[in-house]
């Protein structure tokens, strides 16, 4: 057997079962065609620094303290910094050779703009990345202050719950991940079948921190047939919710770990990912834009501009704050 692909769906990893290594007929597809998607969503909603000035104008302003101020300033550069590193990788001729990579430098790039709302928000610096998530998601998606395609969220995480907040994002348009999107209504049911998947991911990691709890294993059960197990499950599932960032810091997972050989293995690879960099990009753009018009009107005019003008003329990074915040 010489195949790596067939070796790991034969006999698995030390990490992983056989059972569990991905079918790369699903695995490559969902990962390009997501972002394809979001592509597709964030050139529609016209995301840009200009638009989303608009929607934060009665956002009031906030007096920062020096601390806070350098720490939201901080994470934009940061931000700032990783969309330049996408657009250098998006040079590179064979895209499969910085797939991966690309889906790193996009995540933190997302990380770093949150990061960046949320300190101006509520001054703080979240620890973790979990904490972060749920912070974002919180202070922004819930009171829908974040704006579309990274705006849907699900406020629990029991089956019916989400069953019935996945019917809004699904009347938009239905499309499987599994094929690119082009239109604008396959690119929202490529949309509703990640949020989909990731709340389905976030339910299996939250039944298996149950399974090591004493609570259930006091019950001497196996699974969550008995009325009692289905308790201590839905108890979990109805303290989590889950936004845009969990499902970034899920692809970045996914790319990191347990899909990573669909990037770097297989023929086709190369010809399928010849846009990935490009739509990585576009959609941190928007993103970052949109973090930096909320951001922006919480630190008032007269700070921003300062804030451009100093950068604009000390930057190391060739990309312009006002290719990307203006």
């Amino acid at each position: 057997m010489t195949s790596l692909y067939a070796r790991m769906r034969a006999h698995g990893t030390l990490t992983e079962t056989p059972e569990e290594i991905p079918d790369a007929v699903f695995a490559l597809p969902s990962t390009l065609n997501w972002m394809r998607a979001m592509a597709i969503l964030v050139a529609d909603r016209s995301l840009k620094f200009n638009t989303a000035k608009t929607f934060y104008q009665r956002v009031q302003r906030k007096d920062l303290t020096e601390p806070q101020l350098n720490s939201v300033l901080e994470q934009l550069l940061f931000s700032l910094n990783q969309i330049a590193a996408l657009q250098g990788l998006a040079t590179v001729p064979n895209k499969a050779d910085v797939a991966r990579v690309g889906i790193v430098t996009w995540y933190y790039g997302v990380y770093g703009a949150a990061s960046a709302m949320i300190a101006a928000a509520d001054g703080s610096f979240p620890e973790t990345h979990a904490t972060t998530a749920l912070q974002w998601d919180r202070q922004f998606v819930a009171p829908k202050l974040a704006m579309e395609p990274f705006s849907d969220r699900h406020s629990s995480l029991v089956s019916s719950e989400v069953d019935e907040e996945l019917a809004m994002p699904r009347s938009r348009g239905r499309h499987s991940l599994t094929s690119v999107p082009t239109t604008v209504d396959q690119a929202w049911g490529c949309h509703a079948e990640y949020l989909s998947g990731t709340a389905s991911w976030e339910q299996w990691n939250l039944e298996q921190r149950v399974r090591r709890s004493p609570e259930f294993r006091a019950l001497a059960v196996d699974n969550f047939r008995t009325k009692a197990a289905r308790a201590l499950r839905d108890d979990a599932f109805g303290k989590k919710s889950i936004a845009f960032l969990h499902e970034a810091s899920r692809y970045r997972g996914k790319a990191n770990y347990r899909d990573a050989i669909y990037l770097a293995y297989g023929k086709s690879v190369p010809k399928l990912a010849e846009k990935f960099i490009d739509d990585l990009v576009s959609v941190l753009t928007a993103f970052s834009a949109m973090a930096a018009g909320y951001c922006s009107a919480r630190m008032g005019r007269d700070r921003w501009g300062v804030f451009i003008d100093d950068l604009e003329e000390k930057r190391a990074i060739s990309l312009s704050p006002l290719d990307v915040w203006s």
